[in-house]
């Protein structure tokens, strides 16, 4: 179709014997802009905006889905309508009709052959046939790779072999697990936009980044790999030696489904394993888990590593709100977390433990010569570049152990680091126990409204809500940070040594005399540790 027509002007160009609305406004719709036929239930990969699409009610009785659910699908891909044919054997779905957002409508006989809009929607017919068959073969194939014991690795082997092309398995928020094919083909991936800065897969787009997405001149199909209604992440596949179709993108999602069996294998196998480690780890972290020569052996059959200084790193997610509605049902975030760190983790400390708690993951790494730098690379690689769904989490690190007595300690620490240094920074916060300073103490005073008013009554109106109380608070801060330093403070507010002057004497009329006074000026510090940690009127 050249340009886009209105649906009213495609049903009266005598493409349909006596259509019949059945649902929706035919003058409201949206544009044409082409037509395709389903032949097969799994039409996804055909679909896109503006298709006004031909169906019949034997394919509609085949689908693996409930019929509000596929509606859903189509209006999600903005088609303009849906028509259906009616055949004896298959009656039309009682409720196809409730609530749909665009034109259905019903005929007894096909399109008309020979009409200039419906060219091509035979041969689209039988390339789907030739899909459904094709896939056929590469899911028998695909099946023994899975019967012989073969892991995802094998099967995106098996891929790469039987499409001719470069595979990638990652987690549901793009990071690479598994990678096979040309070197070359994955120096292209990197080039495009397909990936971000951290060589994550984008999976930010619509429906989490399904489909098939163009760079280029040249195509990515990408499909989710789910088992038992849950995402655990997705099938990429790219081949820049020759263009990719939606047939294409039904055998990469044919072959996803293959993928999810291993999934559902390797949860079933690990289940029993992962309640045995989270056990221990909870009894390591309560001083219950035996004498550290037992402790040592014990954590050895896991393949953790603790005859040696470790340091406790506590991750708990950010508490924000529940994934949108629609969004694909996920692994809890814990859990999810806890995959990305010990994948981080695999290749830099063989002997680390990554446990998925109840409401947070708790490493116990080796102590290296800068374990803060390796905690932060661990943070970016598992943060990436940011979208893809993935939750904000804030970090906490201890200092080492000496011996596994030390754990429950250690664990505490990490504990407090986490939970102030979130406070203090907000989302994403990495913070060691060691450069809280003050604030350890701080958090140990339980009377959370006697430190606020301690604040107030000693800031007196700079706690107010105003962003003149805020600015002379960094004023302040910045004034305490130099030793009432006028030119440096002013230097580093970048502000005239004159207008600094004035804004010491106008600080001193509200808060006293606190250039003259050390034990004043240590309030006043304590007092705005206290504004950074507990967020008041901020």
């Amino acid at each position: 179709m050249a340009e886009p027509s209105s649906l009213a002007e495609v049903l009266a160009s005598g493409l349909l014997a006596v259509p019949t609305v059945v649902s929706g406004d035919v003058s409201a719709a949206r544009p044409v802009t082409a037509t395709a036929v389903m032949m097969i239930p799994d039409i996804g990969p055909w679909l896109q905006r503006g298709l006004l699409l031909f169906t019949s009610t034997t394919v509609l009785d085949r689908l693996a889905v409930p019929i509000e659910d596929f509606l859903t699908r189509l209006d999600r891909q903005e088609i303009s309508g849906l028509v259906i044919r009616l055949d004896a054997e298959h009656p039309l779905p009682p409720d196809i009709a409730d609530d749909a957002s665009f034109p259905i409508l019903t005929t007894s006989q096909d399109v008309v052959v020979d009409h200039p809009l419906a060219h091509g929607l035979r041969e689209m017919a039988t390339a789907q046939v030739e899909a459904v068959l094709e896939a056929d073969h590469l899911r028998r194939g695909l099946f023994d790779i899975v019967m012989a014991g073969g892991g995802h690795k094998a099967l995106a082997e098996g891929i790469s072999r039987e499409l001719g092309g470069a595979v990638l398995i990652t987690t549901p928020d793009g990071r690479q697990t598994c990678r096979v094919g040309k070197e070359s083909d994955f120096e292209w991936l990197a080039s495009t936009d397909a990936v971000d800065p951290t060589g994550r897969v984008r999976t930010d787009s619509l429906e989490g980044g399904l489909g098939l997405h163009r760079f280029g001149d040249e195509y990515v199909a990408i499909a989710a790999i789910s088992a038992n209604g849950i995402d655990h992440g997705r099938l990429v596949f790219f081949c820049p030696a020759r263009d990719l179709s939606a047939a294409d993108q039904f055998l990469v999602e044919q072959a996803a489904t293959v993928c999810a069996l291993v999934v559902s294998r390797e949860l079933a196998v690990s289940a029993v394993e992962e309640k045995h480690r989270a056990n221990f780890v909870r009894d390591l972290l309560r001083g219950r888990a035996g004498e550290p020569e037992q402790v040592i052996v014990h954590a050895q059959m896991f393949g953790w590593n603790l005859d040696r200084p470790v340091v406790v790193v506590a991750v708990e997610p950010d508490r924000v709100e529940d994934d949108s509605p629609g969004t694909p049902a996920r692994l809890p975030v814990v859990e999810r977390q806890a995959r990305a760190f010990a994948g981080a983790l695999a290749g830099r400390d063989a002997g680390a433990s990554v446990t998925a708690l109840a409401t947070e993951t708790v490493v116990l790494m080796g102590q290296g010569t800068d374990t803060m730098s390796l905690v932060h690379e661990l943070v970016a690689q598992v943060r990436g570049a940011g979208g893809g769904g993935r939750r904000p989490f804030g970090v906490g690190v201890s200092r080492a152990s000496s011996s596994t007595d030390d754990l429950p300690t250690l664990y505490a620490q990490a504990r407090t680091a986490l939970e102030v240094g979130r406070k203090i920074s907000g989302p994403w916060a990495v913070t060691h126990f060691d450069d809280l300073g003050v604030y350890r103490l701080l958090s140990l005073v339980e009377d959370t409204e006697e430190l606020e008013s301690f604040a107030r009554e000693t800031l007196k109106e700079l706690t107010d809500d105003t962003a003149e109380a805020q600015d002379m608070c960094r004023t302040l801060e910045v004034l305490l940070a130099t030793n009432i330093n006028i030119a440096e403070a002013a230097r580093q507010l970048h502000f005239h040594y004159n207008t600094l002057r004035y804004r010491v004497a106008k600080l001193e009329k509200i808060l006293g005399p606190f250039t003259e006074q050390p034990e004043l000026r240590l309030d006043l510090s304590l007092a705005l540790k206290i504004i950074a940690m507990r967020g008041i009127d901020s």
